[in-house]
């Protein structure tokens, strides 16, 4: 259970170690943060994984502008957003951003 984010580099073809993210929770009309990481040597988040979320929208934000910025590159999208349906808090739920200057595309998966 819990939820495992990855950021993958299309510039470079490698994993984006070093992506700030922040996970929210839609609560009436506004997002709470849930919490903050980085993106590990792997690109992944893992902290997420052993915790217990409620069932809800969900969002992560990847901060694409620090990234890139490190690399020296300027990027179109400074953050990109992950909205997403958590069903059943039991589940495991990952998801995963391909990063560019100027695109991305994401990927969404769960063991329900």
């Amino acid at each position: 259970m819990g939820i495992s984010a990855q950021a993958l580099d299309s510039v470079y073809g490698r994993s984006a170690a070093g992506v700030r993210a922040r996970l929210e929770r839609a609560e009436d009309s506004h997002w709470s943060a849930v919490a903050d990481a980085e993106t590990d040597g792997e690109g992944c988040i893992t902290e997420w994984c052993g915790q217990k979320f409620e069932r809800g929208l969900y969002r992560i934000v990847f901060d694409s502008d620090y990234y890139f910025v490190s690399l020296g590159l300027s990027a179109a999208y400074p953050e990109i957003s992950v909205i997403f349906r958590m069903q059943h808090e039991a589940d495991s739920y990952q998801i995963k951003v391909m990063l560019s200057p100027y695109s991305y595309s994401t990927y969404f998966g769960s063991n329900n």
